[in-house]
C-alpha cells in the first residue's frame, strides 16, 4: 500500500507539472506577444509624431531644430526609446541622438523604407542589446520623399518581464504540486489505508477465532470498488477546482467592469482570511412591526449596494444602530441577526440608543453641528456641550460593540462610515493597534478657518487620525483636511504621499469618489416620450418639457434657488410658459430639527407662489412631491425627464446626478449640475452652473431645452461611459483594496521616516 501511495503521488506530481508547464508556456508566449504589440503600437505613434515635426523642420531648413528634435525624442526611458536619427536620401546622417551608434543601425531597412515609400520595422541587436527599429520616409509638402528617419527602442524589458513571469509560474506550480501531494497523502491514508486496516483486522480476528466486531459497511464497500474509483475521481475534482480558481483569478484581474461578483472575489483575495467589520449609523435591514406582523425593508442606500456583496463573500459583520420598531424582537441574545433574510450570509450586530442619545448625538451634534459646519451653505452650526457628550458616549458604545465582535481576531479590517463616528477610529486603534481601520467621510471637509468654529475640533481630528486610511470624495476635501491637521495638531504631514504621522502612526488621506450601480436597460422598458406622457397624465399636467429634481428637503440642496431659476426662465423665455414643468421630489428629512421644518415650509411656500403666478389651465411650472419615493419609482422619473437639475449649494458627491445619468439608456437627457458638488469633478459633460447665480442657471435650463439631440447624446454617452467604468463596486473595491494594501506601505514609510531627518511641520 505504501508503494502504491508513492506511485500515485509521483504520477500526480509529474502529470500536474507537465500540464502546468504546458499551459504556462502558452501564457508566457501570449504575454510576450502582447508586450511586443504594445511596443509596436507605441512606436507607430511616436513615428507619426516624430515624422510630422521632422518634415516641418526640414521644409524650413532648420538643422538646429532637427538636432534639438532628436535630442528631445532620444533616451525616453519611460517609453523605452533609445534614440532617433534622420538621414538624407543618400543615407548620410543629418541629425542623431547623442550616444546612438549609427554604424550599427540597419541601413538596409532604411533603404527599403525609402525605396518602397513605407514604414519598415524589425527586431535586431545593437551592442548585445535587443532593440526594435522603425524606419520611415519623410516627405515634403508636395509628398516627395526628402529624407528618412530611424527610431530605436529598447526591448530588453520584454525579456526581463518574460523571465519574471516564468519565475512566478514555477513558484505557482511548486506550491500547487506540494498542496496536491499533501492532499493525496491524506486521502490515501484516511480514506483507503484505515478502512483496509480495519477489514484486515476483522479477517485476521475471524481467522484466529478471536471475538471480532463486524466492520462498518462503508469499509467493505470501498475495499475494492472505491479504491479503484476514488483516485481518478479525486484527481478530477482537484484539477477542476484548480481550473475554477485560475479562471476566477483571471476574471478578477482581467475584467474591465466592476460587478458585485468581481467585487466579492477581489476583496476576498485582498482580505486573505481577515475578517471584515463595517460600522454605520444606518442599518442595511430594518425590521418593523406593522398590522401585527414583522416586515423587513432595505433602505435606498448606495452604501448597502456597495458593501453587501463584500460582506456576503467574506461572511463579515455590519454594526449599526437598531432603529426599527421590531429590531429588538428579531435579534438573538447577543443582539445579532443573520442577514439577508431567507439567505443569511453575514452578521448584523445592532447597537441600541435611547431617544435622548439619538437626539443629542444624531440630531444635535451630527446634524445641527457637523452637517452645517461641513456644508458651507450659510446656515449657522449649533454646538451644545450636552450634544457633544452624547456624541462621545455613542462613539464609545459603538466601539465597545465593535471590540466585542472582533474579540481575539488577529488581523481585523474595519470600515467606518461617515461623520457620525469621527472619534471611533482612535477608540479602536487604542485597543487594537494591529487592526486595519478606515473611515469614509461622505460629506465635504471645509477649510481650516470654517472648521475652526467647532469647539472640539482637536478631538475630532485626533479621533479621525486613529484610522490608517481616511477617504473623501474629492482631492479638495483631502487638501482641506490636511490643512486643518496642520492648523490644529502637532503632526508631520507628508504632502507627497498625502499622509499624516502622529504618535508614531501613519494615516493616509485619499479621494475615493463614490458612485452608483450602473445597471443595464430593463427588458421591455418604455421610451422616454411615452413614460413622460404617462407621468404628466398621472399628475394632471400638460407640458412638452419635463425637468426633474430629486432631493431630501435639506437647505444644502439649493431647492429654493432652483425654483427661482425656473421662475426667471419663464420670465426671460416666455415661449416655455405652458411648455415646461419641473417635477421636484422633496423627501422630508430630519423634521425634528427646527431648521429643517422651517426649510420645508419655505420650499412649499415658494412653489405655491410661483405656481400661482404662472399656472394656467392644466399646466403648472412646479409639481412638488413632498414624500419619499422608492427606487423603482425614482427610476421612472429619471428615465422620463428631459433635464435633471442638481443645484446643491454644497455637496460631497450628490449621487442623484449619477443615478440620472445611469438611467439614461436612450442617451437623451441633459444634466444641469452645481459646480459645488463632488460629481462636477467627474461629469464634465453636464452643464455646470453656480446655483447662487439664478440668471445663469435659468439660461442653462434654456440651453438644455434647445440643445440638439446629437449633442445631448454625445454628452450623455461620455458621462455614461465614465459611470459604467467607475461604478459603486469600483468604489468599494478601490477603497477596501487600498486599506488592505496600506499596512505594508505604512511599514515602509515608518522605516523611511525613522532613517531620515524629516522636519516636523508644526
Amino acid at each position: 500500500m505504501r508503494s502504491f501511495s508513492i506511485r500515485l503521488m509521483a504520477a500526480l506530481i509529474v502529470g500536474i507539472s507537465l500540464v502546468s508547464l504546458g499551459s504556462s508556456r502558452y501564457e508566457v508566449r501570449d504575454e510576450r506577444a502582447a508586450l511586443r504589440n504594445d511596443l509596436e503600437h507605441k512606436a507607430a505613434l511616436f513615428g507619426e509624431s516624430f515624422a510630422g515635426n521632422a518634415e516641418s523642420l526640414w521644409a524650413y531648413g532648420d538643422s538646429a531644430g532637427l538636432n534639438d528634435l532628436v535630442r528631445r525624442f532620444g533616451n525616453r526611458n519611460r517609453d523605452h526609446l533609445l534614440g532617433a536619427a534622420i538621414f538624407d536620401v543618400h543615407g548620410e546622417a543629418v541629425a542623431a541622438t547623442p550616444g546612438l551608434h549609427l554604424q550599427q543601425l540597419p541601413m538596409q531597412l532604411l533603404a527599403d523604407s525609402i525605396s518602397g515609400n513605407r514604414t519598415e520595422t524589425e527586431y535586431s541587436r545593437m551592442r548585445l542589446r535587443r532593440v526594435f527599429v522603425l524606419a520611415a520616409p519623410l516627405h515634403s509638402p508636395d509628398h516627395r520623399i526628402i529624407a528618412g528617419m530611424v527610431l530605436v527602442f529598447d526591448t530588453d524589458y520584454i525579456q526581463s518581464e518574460t523571465i519574471r513571469i516564468w519565475i512566478l509560474m514555477f513558484i505557482h506550480i511548486a506550491i500547487q504540486v506540494l498542496v496536491i501531494a499533501a492532499i493525496t497523502f491524506v486521502i490515501v491514508r484516511w480514506s483507503l489505508m484505515r478502512p483496509i486496516a480495519r477489514v484486515s483486522r476483522w479477517i485476521r480476528d475471524l481467522r484466529t477465532g478471536r471475538q471480532a466486531s463486524a466492520p462498518i459497511p462503508s469499509d467493505l464497500d470501498i475495499f475494492f470498488p472505491l479504491a479503484r474509483e476514488m483516485a481518478p475521481l479525486a484527481t478530477t475534482v482537484l484539477e477542476a477546482r484548480a481550473a475554477a480558481e485560475r479562471e476566477a483569478r483571471l476574471r478578477s484581474s482581467g475584467e474591465s467592469l466592476w460587478t458585485a461578483e468581481r467585487l466579492g472575489e477581489h476583496i476576498r483575495a485582498k482580505l486573505d482570511g481577515s475578517n471584515l467589520y463595517v460600522v454605520s449609523n444606518r442599518e442595511p435591514y430594518i425590521h418593523s412591526r406593522s398590522g401585527g406582523r414583522v416586515t423587513v425593508t432595505v433602505p435606498a442606500s448606495g452604501l448597502v449596494t456597495a458593501l453587501e456583496p463584500v460582506l456576503r463573500s467574506c461572511h463579515g459583520t455590519w454594526i449599526a444602530h437598531g432603529s426599527g420598531s421590531a429590531d429588538v424582537e428579531t435579534v438573538d441574545a447577543n443582539d445579532r441577526i443573520q442577514v439577508p433574510p431567507g439567505s443569511p450570509e453575514y452578521t448584523l450586530r445592532r447597537v441600541w440608543l435611547s431617544a435622548e442619545e439619538v437626539s443629542g448625538y444624531y440630531n444635535g451634534f451630527a446634524n445641527e453641528g457637523l452637517w452645517p459646519l461641513c456644508h458651507i451653505a450659510h446656515t449657522r452650526p449649533v454646538f451644545r456641550s450636552e450634544d457633544w457628550e452624547h456624541y462621545k458616549k455613542v462613539n464609545r458604545k459603538f466601539a465597545a460593540a465593535l471590540l466585542e465582535e472582533i474579540g481575539d481576531q488577529e488581523n481585523p479590517v474595519v470600515l467606518i462610515q461617515d461623520y457620525h463616528f469621527a472619534l471611533l477610529p482612535k477608540l479602536i486603534k487604542d485597543e487594537l493597534p494591529h487592526a486595519r481601520v478606515a473611515i469614509f467621510w461622505h460629506i465635504p471637509w471645509p477649510n481650516p478657518e470654517s472648521f475652526g468654529i467647532c469647539p472640539w475640533q482637536k478631538e475630532l481630528v485626533s479621533g479621525l487620525l486613529g484610522a490608517d486610511l481616511i477617504g473623501f470624495h474629492v482631492q479638495a476635501h483631502c487638501n482641506n483636511f490636511l490643512d486643518t491637521v496642520d492648523r490644529v495638531l502637532e503632526a508631520r504631514i507628508d504632502w507627497e504621499r498625502f499622509s499624516v504621522r502622529r504618535n508614531r502612526h501613519w494615516t493616509s488621506v485619499s479621494p475615493f469618489p463614490i458612485s452608483v450601480d450602473f445597471g443595464e436597460a430593463p427588458a421591455g422598458a418604455v421610451d422616454k416620450k411615452t413614460r413622460k406622457r404617462e407621468l404628466l397624465e398621472e399628475f394632471r399636467v400638460e407640458a412638452s418639457y419635463l425637468a426633474l429634481g430629486v432631493d431630501r428637503l435639506d437647505y444644502t440642496k439649493g431647492i429654493i434657488e432652483r425654483f427661482q431659476a425656473v421662475e426667471l426662465l419663464l420670465e426671460r423665455y416666455p415661449r416655455y410658459q405652458g411648455q415646461f414643468t419641473l417635477l421636484q421630489v422633496g423627501a422630508p428629512s430630519r423634521t425634528d430639527i427646527p431648521r429643517y421644518a422651517d426649510f420645508q415650509a419655505a420650499v412649499e411656500a415658494e412653489a405655491l407662489r410661483i405656481n400661482e403666478r404662472f399656472a394656467r389651465g392644466r399646466w403648472q411650472p412646479i409639481v412638488l412631491l413632498n414624500q419619499h419615493e422608492d427606487r423603482a419609482r425614482l427610476q421612472d422619473f429619471y428615465s422620463a425627464a428631459d433635464v435633471c437639475l442638481v443645484t446643491s449649494l454644497h455637496d460631497g458627491m450628490n449621487l442623484v446626478a449619477k443615478e440620472y445619468v445611469a438611467a439614461q439608456h436612450d442617451e437623451q437627457g441633459v444634466l444641469i449640475l452645481s459646480r459645488f458638488t463632488g460629481a462636477a469633478r467627474e461629469l464634465r459633460d453636464a452643464l455646470i452652473v453656480n446655483p447662487y447665480d439664478i440668471r445663469f442657471t435659468a439660461d442653462a435650463i434654456a440651453r438644455a431645452l434647445a440643445m440638439e439631440p446629437a449633442e445631448v447624446a454625445e454628452r450623455m454617452r461620455r458621462m455614461r461611459v465614465w459611470i459604467r467604468e467607475h461604478n459603486i463596486f469600483w468604489w468599494a473595491g478601490t477603497f477596501i483594496g487600498a486599506l488592505c494594501d496600506l499596512r505594508v506601505k505604512q511599514d515602509d514609510w515608518n522605516r523611511t521616516s525613522e532613517s531620515q531627518d524629516v522636519p516636523v511641520l508644526r
